[in-house]
């Protein structure tokens, strides 16, 4: 939210939890943060504690420095706090060639910062073909949870056996794609977080 008379954003404390939050979890110091977007550190120091509102300009900043659009770091392409989405109105897809299908579980709207979806490989069968470029936004993090079956996923190159009740997380920016190798049809949740991962 704005006010259109200080150009400032309104609640210091939302904004500055919000801003300490979003940096802790990108791993970032103060200083890092300060380097990336041009803000002095004591400056977002004041906007962290809720001692400041940042103008829309310095908000702009941050949100840059976080690799966020200042939409994503103010919430203002979200809509209310909570989106529900009915098994009727789950977004549908996979190749059948390939033995793969799924559903996406969350809402399409701007401003979702996590997606999950529920992914079923028959036997032999592949979410995608190893040589796929990413498929997620730069930053992304993604985490599978095995539910029925064993699948491999191959992730820059590199193959990891999973079981049922096994758990994974990986940067979602690099090529990957999950195999199903056993006899018997496989099925796995997965939540992709967008713009988490630092290097």
């Amino acid at each position: 939210m704005v006010t259109a008379v200080s150009d400032r954003v309104e609640d210091p404390a939302v904004i500055g939890a919000r801003v300490h939050a979003l940096r802790d979890a990108s791993g970032l110091s103060l200083r890092d943060l300060a380097a990336r977007s041009g803000v002095s550190a004591p400056m977002l120091s004041q906007v962290e504690r809720g001692e400041t509102s940042p103008t829309l300009a310095v908000a702009a900043r941050i949100a840059a420095g976080l690799e966020l659009r200042l939409s994503q770091l103010l919430r203002l392409d979200e809509d209310g706090a909570v989106t529900v989405v009915r098994a009727s109105q789950r977004q549908r897809g996979g190749n059948k060639r390939r033995g793969h299908s799924f559903e996406v579980l969350t809402s399409s709207q701007p401003g979702q910062r996590a997606e999950l979806s529920r992914h079923t490989l028959a036997p032999g069968g592949a979410t995608g073909a190893p040589d796929d470029p990413p498929m997620h936004e730069p930053g992304s993090r993604e985490t599978a949870l095995v539910e029925t079956g064993a699948v491999v996923l191959v992730c820059d190159g590199q193959r990891h056996e999973l079981g049922e009740g096994d758990c994974v997380t990986f940067d979602a920016d690099l090529p990957h794609h999950f195999e199903n190798p056993g006899e018997r049809e496989a099925a796995f949740l997965a939540v992709v977080a967008a713009g988490l991962r630092r290097s």
